[in-house]
């Protein structure tokens, strides 16, 4: 038997979490994030969490896998699966409607599409191998091993090695079967002409910065996170640590990260196009009102 699963995906700053929460509210909804940052606490501003926009006609939209992890962490695809069911079956269980709403298209293509993900085991030798090669040797032995799915994978060297170990790791051994449900997603998009995209983009992000986005980057870097770490969690946290490390002035940083979110955003539309291609049926509309 296949679960069923309502779906709403769509770039950054397209209106997902508002529409979702007004479908929810329609149909008696919980919502279920697949945002690959909103997982982490005290990423607030930079994620986009937006919680006010749970509430509607006065009444919280219960949302889950938001908050789950420490900043500082290093959450990925395969705790997110498991998580996701866990959460996913709480629902059903309340006899509500899960609908499954964000960006991060990786996330969304694994519950979608039923990867099978093995829980790939720490290799110290083989990370002690690659410590010693440069980031573009990096890239080009995660190359070899085939596509890339991931293309963030190559923005530090940490997510190079991790990825590295993990498709050594798959080569080696066959993936275990999981026991997840077969999940059927009905799987709207929201679309925005590219114009009103960047134009989005550009007012959230000057929003974001007078709202305290520099100020959140600069907590969590008193509390503990290096540079290297706010690099891995990429985009506003990024460029706001090159910021507050004086390696970037404040228009050179808002600037790169403007060019870099958008980029993002493409990147995100040339993802669902290929899930799409990959036999995922995609209903889009027109998200210029939301």
């Amino acid at each position: 038997m296949e679960d069923k699963l309502l779906v709403v995906l769509g770039p950054t700053a397209s209106g997902k979490t508002r529409f979702a929460v007004r479908l929810a509210a329609s149909c008696g909804g919980e919502i279920l994030s697949a945002d690959s940052r909103q997982v982490y606490r005290g990423m607030d501003i930079g994620t986009g969490k937006d919680l006010d926009d749970y509430l509607f006609e006065g009444k919280k939209v219960p949302c889950h896998l938001i908050d789950m992890v420490a900043a500082g962490e290093r959450y990925n695809v395969y705790r997110y699966v498991h998580d996701f069911f866990e959460a996913y079956h709480g629902v059903k269980n309340r006899g509500a409607t899960p609908i499954l709403c964000g960006g991060s298209g990786l996330y969304l293509e694994a519950v979608c599409r039923g990867f099978d993900l093995p829980k790939v085991p720490e290799d110290r030798d083989l990370r002690k191998d690659c410590e010693i090669l440069s980031h573009e040797a990096l890239i080009a032995r995660l190359q070899s091993y085939g596509p890339l799915h991931n293309t963030t994978d190559t923005q530090s060297r940490k997510r190079l090695i991790r990825a590295i170990e993990i498709a050594e790791w798959s080569m080696r051994h066959p993936a275990p079967r999981t026991d997840y449900p077969k999940i059927d997603p009905s799987i709207i998009g929201l679309y925005l002409p590219v114009v009103e995209r960047r134009a989005r983009i550009d007012r959230r992000l000057d929003e974001r910065l007078r709202n305290g986005m520099i100020e959140e980057a600069e907590r969590l870097m008193k509390a503990g996170l290096t540079v290297e770490d706010m690099i891995y969690y990429g985009l506003e946290y990024k460029y706001m640590a090159l910021y507050l490390t004086e390696t970037l002035s404040f228009e050179e940083m808002k600037q790169q990260l403007q060019i870099a979110i958008h980029q993002y955003a493409k990147r995100q539309m040339t993802w669902f196009r290929g899930m799409e291609r990959r036999g995922l049926r995609i209903h889009w509309i027109d998200a210029t009102n939301w």
